[in-house]
């Protein structure tokens, strides 16, 4: 089985490497970076602050939208086609092809994010910004974030056309985005429907608020990459929670796929 994962992910890794728009993604992220040397010309004495905060979130932002445009064909040309037929027909289980797919696509959002750090690196080195502690902590915590997104959008791909799958995982990444503001609507909302319909969704929504903590607080202590901020400890338990997301998406969406109709 895991030989056959193997492959799927080889190949699906394949192909995503040689997407026009992780392609396109890679250039837009280095036109950013260099813009950001732009920014930092135009700030008052924080070409620092502004290196590091655009590279950290150019990386989080355009990793996630490729993490959603990936996880949304991840099986659309398969089915369009109908040579899903044919795959499965092979000795190859429906959940085998559908891991083997989000490993491989996977893979190709680590390197995306790699590419994006050593971009990042230089940078730095142009800006003469060293590549801290934090900065490694929240590259990390970015890296999870990504691949949260892309089980998203992988559940979704498990039974939703690519178009649906895409608004559907982009809706869901802005709320779990926003989690700080629905806890805060759970604790001072008048309507009882408001409160409700907040709470539902810190439940049921992957909280991606975890990953991009800078400039907010934990546990009532400011946290920032420019100064305090989170512990390695933090870092490893965002992580297994994100890993956490990460599995129960995925069996889901395996339970899913297979009882899915192709006719």
């Amino acid at each position: 089985m895991i030989g056959r994962i193997y492959a799927v992910a080889l190949n699906t890794f394949r192909w995503a490497i040689r997407h026009r728009f992780l392609i396109a993604v890679l250039v837009v992220s280095a036109g950013v970076m260099m813009f950001a040397l732009v920014l930092g010309e135009m700030s008052l004495q924080q070409e620092k602050r502004v290196a590091v905060d655009v590279a950290l979130g150019g990386t989080s932002f355009f990793g996630s939208i490729t993490a959603m445009v990936l996880g949304a064909l991840l099986l659309y040309t398969e089915v369009q086609r109908r040579t899903i037929h044919t795959m499965l027909s092979k000795p190859i289980e429906r959940h085998e092809l559908f891991l083997g797919r989000y490993f491989g696509m996977a893979a190709s959002l680590t390197l995306l994010v790699a590419v994006s750090a050593v971009l990042m690196s230089g940078l730095f080195w142009i800006q003469d910004v060293g590549f801290t502690a934090n900065t490694i902590k929240a590259l990390l915590l970015t890296w999870v974030e990504v691949l949260v997104v892309a089980a998203v959008a992988a559940f979704f791909s498990s039974f939703s056309s690519p178009v649906l799958s895409g608004v559907f995982t982009a809706g869901i990444w802005l709320v779990g985005r926003a989690t700080d503001e629905l806890r805060a609507a759970v604790a001072s909302a008048a309507s009882p429907v408001i409160r409700i319909a907040c709470r539902a969704a810190l439940y049921i929504v992957p909280d991606l608020h975890l990953f991009q903590v800078s400039g907010s607080t934990l546990d009532g202590v400011p946290v920032s990459v420019h100064g305090d901020f989170v512990s390695w400890s933090y870092v490893a338990t965002a992580s297994g929670q994100g890993l956490f997301y990460i599995a129960l998406l995925l069996t889901l969406a395996v339970l899913i796929f297979a009882r899915r109709d192709f006719v």
